[in-house]
């Protein structure tokens, strides 16, 4: 495929810098870009995804140099996170400066800073000048886009210009970790690990909940879902009764099995992709072989507890 060039991502930068939404291509999914410090442009977002404003934005920047700014302080820890994971998929909350609108931070003291490893993403905040605010660019609780086409089937006319960048790389949502308290508190995992962060930080503690406005996106219980009413199951004896497809490791009687890698990375990466083709099928269900119970594969199940969730 061929990636925009200079003067489309010249066009893209200029109808962010207006107030309009842009929807491009990171590392982890894809995003729906705005401009972080326009108000107008971030809440334009909200109205686009049907997104609650209890439900904070990640900001993604350029750079350090362009993270500083928004931040009252820059802590040694967020160096060390930053040297490491930086660019990459790890999203940094540190207390926010004024100018970031309380709109993007559900009106909490804390912005969630992240700098993709995306090429396009990064040129994107370049031709932009400015950083953006990005949830997933798909509506509300509704299964994440990998792919510009995904984007485009569940977005539609909603957003003002699409960046085609191909499939994404690591294919679920970033890591969100805090350092407002101490020890610092892991708030969405992501395929960077609470173990891995440890050998940075010594320390993470996991979060557990929280009235009111949620500090990290992804923490509703029911989010990342497919139409087709989607069932976690352990073994043959859990499969629903109907039409559906299998997705796991192992074969069991499914009008459809689909073998996953039994790598947690290589699995992610291909998670939305592959619940996205089952969901154009018309199935009545679609089951997923729980994951095994690990460090490594805890991102995933719990992308895959919150998609099975149904709400009364």
């Amino acid at each position: 495929m061929t990636l925009p060039g200079v003067e489309e991502l010249a066009r893209a930068g200029e109808l962010l810098r207006g107030g309009g939404l842009v929807a491009f291509p990171t590392e982890t999914v894809y995003g729906l870009g705005a401009n972080a410090l326009d108000p107008a442009a971030v809440r334009r977002i909200f109205e686009a995804k049907g997104r609650p404003e209890t439900n904070p934005l990640i900001v993604h920047v350029g750079s350090i140099e362009m993270a500083k700014p928004l931040v009252k302080e820059w802590p040694e820890a967020a160096a060390k996170l930053a040297a490491r994971w930086w660019p990459g998929p790890l999203s940094i909350v540190l207390p926010k400066r004024d100018h970031v609108p309380d709109l993007v931070t559900a009106g909490l003291p804390g912005v969630a800073l992240r700098m993709p490893s995306h090429p396009l993403a990064l040129a994107l905040i370049r031709a932009a000048g400015v950083p953006l605010a990005a949830p997933s660019a798909n509506r509300f609780a509704q299964l994440s886009p990998t792919t510009a086409d995904h984007v485009r089937q569940g977005m539609g006319e909603r957003v003002d210009m699409i960046l085609d960048g191909g499939a994404c790389q690591v294919g679920i949502e970033s890591t969100v970790l805090s350092l407002m308290s101490q020890p610092p508190t892991l708030l969405r995992p992501g395929m960077v690990t609470r173990e891995q962060l440890e050998k940075t930080l010594s320390n993470v503690q996991l979060h557990t909940s929280s009235e009111g406005a949620q500090p990290s996106p992804g923490l509703h219980p029911r989010h990342y879902c497919p139409r087709t009413s989607l069932v976690l199951i352990r073994g043959e004896e859990d499969l629903p009764q109907g039409r559906g497809a299998l997705v796991g490791f192992r074969q069991m009687p499914a009008v459809k099995f689909v073998q996953m890698p039994d790598d947690p990375y290589e699995y992610a990466a291909v998670l939305y992709a592959t619940l996205h083709q089952l969901d154009a099928l018309d199935l009545d269900w679609i089951a997923v072989e729980r994951p095994p119970d690990s460090e490594t594969w805890s991102a995933i199940v719990d992308r895959l507890q919150r998609a099975a969730c149904r709400l009364e």
